[in-house]
């Protein structure tokens, strides 16, 4: 039982080293907007804390309910994703308001634009 519980342990500190990696790669390489990047860093180092700590994981484990203490760890991911997700579904809702916005600007400059080609026009003859 021990043996499992250390393997576990050991398979959620290396993903969550390979997710931070990743995280601050897409950074670096300009993949992954900083604004973006912070819930997924703050998820990583939550899991690899979490991870590390055992102790910390059999009281949560034991405050939330969970019998087995490895579990809390993807109960840990699984609320970091929730709010990922969220996030996300915030941002795109509000790029879908500000396409709106811009799609009846454009489209009043264009009315705008051939308003002058004819006033030109009616200049030329």
């Amino acid at each position: 039982m021990e043996v499992e519980v250390f393997r576990i342990q050991i398979i959620g500190i290396i993903g969550s080293i390979f997710l931070l990696f990743l995280v601050i790669e897409l950074i670096r390489r300009g993949k992954l907007r900083i604004e973006f990047s912070l819930l997924w860093f703050f998820i990583s180092v939550l899991f690899l804390f979490v991870s590390i700590f055992r102790s910390l994981l059999d009281k949560f484990s034991y405050l939330v309910g969970i019998g087995y203490p490895p579990s809390a760890l993807f109960l840990i991911l699984l609320l970091g994703l929730i709010m990922i997700l969220i996030h996300f579904s915030t941002v795109i809702s509000n790029l879908k308001e500000a396409k709106k916005v811009l799609t009846q600007r454009v489209g009043l400059l264009e009315i705008e634009i051939e308003r002058l080609k004819k006033e030109i026009e009616k200049c030329k003859d």
